[in-house]
């Protein structure tokens, strides 16, 4: 059975946009110039690990790009991205709490379609991916300093968006 077979189009999408979308807000949640460079490499890097990280989740490995065949694999993450362009444009998101509130919305819709067609096992896994995207990004780089000096490790606002995503994911984990 494919993701086509068990989920509507908007469904794949939700589901394959919104960790990436997670990752991108806590990557912008403070703007630390070269340190949100390092925290969207490392959105990329663990968005991109789901696959090798859980092998049997039909969801994850199925919307992530086969890295198998390079060519194909540059195709479907060009089209990914194009699609992630057009999420932004669509939703006319203008500033980050904008964006904060629809992939909190997203997210929450993600819950509902994992808890409605997803094993357990998926979805508790799915739920991991996600939150591990985030924390990811969240210690990738310090906030604030001088050229990597002084600053905090995570921020109030990367421990909050982290906070309310645990909370609609209704996953008890700790950002550290």
């Amino acid at each position: 059975m494919t993701l086509n077979d068990r989920f509507t189009k908007e469904e794949q999408f939700l589901l394959s946009n919104t960790p990436f979308a997670l990752g991108s807000a806590m990557a912008f949640a403070e703007g630390s110039g070269l340190g949100t460079i390092k925290e969207m490499f490392s959105s990329t890097k663990s968005f991109m690990a789901g696959a090798k990280t859980f092998p049997d989740n039909e969801i994850i490995v199925d919307i992530l790009p086969k890295m198998e065949n390079f060519s194909e694999a540059r195709e479907e993450s060009k089209a990914f991205q194009e699609a992630y362009k057009a999420w932004v444009l669509e939703h006319e998101v203008k500033s980050y709490d904008e964006m904060q509130a629809l992939v909190l919305s997203d997210t929450k819709k993600v819950f509902d379609i994992l808890n409605d067609k997803a094993s357990n096992d998926e979805a508790s896994e799915y739920k991991e991916w996600a939150m591990s995207i985030i924390s990811s990004v969240a210690n990738a780089a310090k906030e604030g300093g001088f050229f990597g000096f002084g600053g905090e490790r995570i921020s109030e606002k990367e421990k909050e968006l982290y906070t309310k995503v645990a909370q609609i994911l209704e996953v008890s984990t700790i950002l550290t």
